[in-house]
């Protein structure tokens, strides 16, 4: 089946079932995500943060003060 004609299918759906198939298709990604290559530049940042974690040399915000902050800054 074609995008296009998978689109018009899934637009004769009730709104339960098109929640309940992007659930599926989202399991579906999650199932296969040792799969998605990770670039090299991105595994190298990721290490490096995690470093800097572990040797306690960056400083760490909590989610609820960012969250609040970026509340505040978008109002």
């Amino acid at each position: 089946m074609r995008p296009e004609q998978i689109k018009d299918e899934i637009s004769k759906l009730e709104l339960s079932e098109k929640l309940l198939l992007v659930e599926d298709i989202w399991d579906s990604i999650a199932a296969s995500n040792s799969e998605i290559p990770m670039p090299k530049w991105q595994k190298r940042e990721l290490d490096r943060r995690y470093k800097e974690y572990k040797e306690g040399s960056i400083k760490l915000h909590d989610w609820k003060d960012v969250h609040k902050s970026l509340r505040e800054k978008h109002k």
